[in-house]
């Protein structure tokens, strides 16, 4: 999935050269994957949601738009403001593909993520 040059993947895809920077998003490491065998560019552990609401989530499609709203709350304290900033910076030199292990990328935070770089470009 794409917004313009802000990409969404998963972790466990192939990487794309053509995708631009690849950026992982998830506090957590993903499983089953080896760090040199992910080929990122960076891990911004702080812009992914708290540990406590990704719990909350559990990745539930009925509680996306509520896990969004609660998301961009985190993403407005000084730490979330700090790391999305970082993210907005990386995004501001060209294409970036945003990673995640989510199952389901439309419901992740890099789905969440992507659409406010778009809304900043």
């Amino acid at each position: 999935m794409a917004h313009g040059n802000v990409h969404v993947a998963r972790i466990y895809d192939e990487a794309q050269d053509s995708k631009g920077k690849r950026v992982l998003v998830d506090r957590v490491w993903p499983r089953g994957i080896k760090k040199e065998d992910a080929h990122l560019d960076d891990w911004l552990k702080d812009v992914a949601p708290s540990t406590d609401l990704r719990k909350w989530y559990g990745h539930d499609a009925e509680r996306f738009d509520e896990f969004k709203r609660r998301y961009r709350e985190e993403l407005d304290s000084d730490t979330g403001k700090e790391a999305f900033e970082q993210l907005q910076q990386i995004a501001g030199k060209g294409a970036i593909t945003l990673l995640t292990a989510s199952k389901d990328i439309d419901i992740s935070q890099a789905r969440v993520l992507a659409d406010l770089l778009a809304d900043f470009r």
